[in-house]
């Protein structure tokens, strides 16, 4: 790329900077988005299944009141099916498993009223806190100062209570209790409708799948930008001052712009080299802002056996590699797909192991729970999203204690010329493709209109 200047650099052609670059083209600037990967799409990605067609092998799912990716969805042309929830579920909780329908498996009746009451009190909570980011007050800096580890411990009374909500929190989160902030889960599951939300396929986060893949709908932005999105290109550093931003990219090519804005995860983000440096309190937050830890696999079968057999193919363990299943078939119902997720520390462990013996691992493991036919699958789709060079772990980011209490304004506020988005930065829906266009939509919102305040003539006053 040429040194040349635009108005609006946009670092990062994720859902978040391709949405904020197509609104600060709409508003009439020169913008340019630069992506590292051959791609676009960031934490949205498609594969192929062995006939051709799409599976997602990173974010897929969207539910009620996501309002913000529903009316991006619908603006541009794609529509939805609903994700497979019909039948038996599978429940390997300690040491039993578990087959069941409706919301909630048959477990002791003290620990489901064990659960119950954190499930309440973690529902009064989320309904009253701030978002991620937002003001904190004593209440909230009582719970930034302890992991949500032992928040769960103060609160619940049984151990198959707290042991339940631990292997929640690593479907939720990708990371153990232990790592986060009891504020940052409270806030995150308050931005995203509350616990519940995640427990239940109809009508919570997983209802709904876009039809031929969601990495579609950062293709056909990207379409609509042109050659305004430049692949291949890394930024490693980023000079700026009051007025403007000076971009460097390998090979010593310059991009200069008025306005800057910065749509990469928050550890990535911390990897680019600042000239001069970034506030502290904006480089201290995003010290303690590491990503989750997901292995997401697609395992494909001629068809959805599960379903004949009377199963919905959802399926949950605190045990095993295939901690959380879900029927992942397109909609055209064939072939069938079982996506699974590994979180956590059980990630961090079987990603140590051959693919082989992961590969073993997880069907096993499926077979355990939807019989011995899940055991031959015709394809084995596999992504571990901490060894995407430009990802470094899924689902999100999230704050370790008190982080948030300390540095926690830094997260949304420009520095400068520099803006920031992405979907850790969202006030509703964090961490989610709602977050992600929620964030792009601030983030160009800002840049356009500091953009149009400095071509303003200055007012005059008569003597």
């Amino acid at each position: 790329m040429p040194q040349r200047d635009v108005d609006v650099v946009v670092v990062g052609a994720g859902i978040a900077g391709l949405v904020a670059a197509r609104d600060v083209m709409r508003g009439g600037f020169d913008v340019v988005v630069l992506e590292a990967r051959e791609r676009v799409g960031g934490r949205v990605l498609n594969a192929e299944l062995p006939d051709g067609a799409p599976i997602e092998v990173g974010g897929a799912w969207v539910g009620p009141g996501q309002t913000e990716i529903l009316d991006l969805i619908a603006d541009l042309g794609l529509s939805l099916s609903p994700t497979h929830a019909e039948g038996r579920k599978v429940l390997d909780f300690n040491g039993r498993t578990l087959r069941y329908t409706g919301r909630i498996p048959r477990l002791n009746p003290v620990v489901l009223a064990d659960i119950g009451y954190g499930s309440w009190r973690l529902g009064r909570l989320t309904r009253t806190l701030p978002p991620p980011g937002g003001m904190v007050d004593t209440r909230a800096a009582a719970l930034d100062a302890q992991t949500f580890a032992a928040w769960l411990y103060r609160h619940l009374r049984t151990r198959g209570g707290r042991e339940f909500l631990r292997f929640v929190t690593r479907a939720v989160f990708t990371t153990e209790p232990e790592d986060l902030s009891a504020l940052w889960a409270c806030s995150y599951l308050g931005a995203n409708q509350g616990l519940g939300a995640f427990l239940t396929i109809e009508g919570g986060v997983l209802q709904n799948r876009i039809v031929g893949g969601s990495q579609q709908i950062a293709l056909i932005l990207a379409a609509q930008l042109g050659d305004r999105v430049r692949l291949n290109c890394p930024v490693t550093e980023v000079e700026w001052d009051d007025d403007s931003a000076r971009i460097r990219l390998p090979e010593s090519a310059t991009l200069s712009a008025r306005r800057a804005i910065i749509a990469v995860p928050p550890i990535l983000s911390g990897r680019i080299r600042y000239a001069p440096p970034l506030p502290a309190d904006r480089d201290q937050l995003i010290q303690r802002m590491p990503m989750g830890r997901v292995i997401k696999t697609n395992v494909i079968y001629d068809e959805p056996f599960w379903r004949r057999d009377g199963f919905s193919g959802q399926a949950n363990s605190d045990r095993r590699t295939a901690a959380t299943v879900l029927d992942n078939t397109p909609a055209a119902g064939a072939p069938g797909v079982l996506a699974v997720f590994t979180e956590g520390r059980r990630a961090d462990l079987v990603s140590r192991l051959p693919q082989s013996d992961r590969r073993q691992q997880v069907l096993t493991d499926l077979a355990a729970y939807f019989g011995p036919a899940a055991k031959d699958p015709i394809a084995y789709i596999e992504l571990d999203w901490a060894a995407e060079q430009y990802t470094r772990g899924c689902y999100g980011a999230f704050t370790t204690p008190s982080a948030l209490t300390r540095f926690g304004p830094a997260l949304r506020a420009p520095v400068g010329p520099l803006h920031w988005a992405g979907s850790e930065t969202a006030r509703r829906w964090t961490c989610s493709m709602n977050g992600a266009v929620e964030s792009g939509h601030r983030a160009a919102r800002e840049v356009t209109e500091a953009l149009n305040a400095a071509q303003k003539p200055p007012t005059t006053q008569s003597a």
